[in-house]
């Protein structure tokens, strides 16, 4: 693709398509709107790895920011595993396996457009190989209080249902409060990536209707088996869960 152009609509989808200059509101700083128009751009494929970016300069009178808000935004990027930069050789899209898909904002920023197919079918068998372990491990370690929190949780996505923002919050506190029960501390490290996995993939399922039928019993049996200290049929719920899921979305993707 050589050096293409960020999506004109990139960090502005969430109000109107407007530009970086409108992204910018509280608490949330310049670069930060850079880095998410730019990586909107790559991983919705305008942005090809190998391509080099523009220079810094034409980029930064492009969007009508500063030099060293683009270079912070192209660290941010950096960060992530999105891009390189080297002397005289400019800021070049890594490969995708070079990508750190499971950071909360660059899922954030896969889900905002068009997210590749095959993308969300990897997420699922992450989410199928992840999520019964930790249900097995958390049915013999969890306490009163991992059990008020799901137990909770479950209200709170009863009242509000995965149609809304507060219903998906009430989700990914469900299966946070699972891998937390897990007292593993390298399952830990996953709680952000699940739980952005969870919220994006059941949005992504409403985008075209409303979900084919309701999860949340889904949910209440792998909390029965987990409040029951039944390891086996908590893994066996939490199987049937995500592979539920996945059905789902893949009746949403007409495929």
């Amino acid at each position: 693709m050589g050096q293409g152009k960020p999506p004109e609509n990139g960090a502005g989808a969430d109000n109107g398509g407007a530009g970086v200059k409108a992204t910018r509101g509280p608490g949330r700083r310049l670069h930060g709107a850079i880095a998410h128009k730019l990586g909107m751009a790559i991983l919705s494929g305008q942005y090809q790895p190998g391509d080099t970016l523009s220079g810094e300069v034409a980029f930064a009178e492009e969007l009508e920011v500063s030099r060293s808000a683009y270079r912070e935004a192209i660290q941010v990027l950096t960060a992530k595993g999105l891009v390189e930069s080297r002397p005289k050789a400019g800021t070049r899209v890594l490969p995708r396996n070079r990508w750190n898909l499971l950071d909360p904002e660059v899922l954030a920023w896969a889900f905002a457009g068009e997210p590749d197919i095959q993308f969300v079918r990897d997420l699922f068998e992450l989410r199928a190989i992840v999520e019964p372990a930790a249900a097995r491990l958390a049915a013999t370690r969890r306490d009163k209080e991992d059990l008020r929190i799901m137990k909770e949780a479950l209200a709170a996505m009863r009242r509000h249902t995965l149609a809304t923002e507060a219903g998906r919050a009430a989700d990914r506190d469900f299966h946070n409060a699972i891998l937390n029960a897990t007292r593993n501390d390298a399952l830990l490290t996953l709680t952000a990536s699940i739980g952005a996995a969870v919220n994006w993939t059941t949005q992504f399922k409403q985008r075209a209707r409303a979900l084919p039928r309701n999860p949340i019993p889904d949910h209440v049996r792998v909390y029965d088996a987990i409040a029951a200290g039944d390891p086996v049929a908590a893994a066996e719920a939490m199987g049937v869960l995500v592979d539920l899921a996945l059905e789902d979305t893949a009746s949403t993707m007409g495929r």
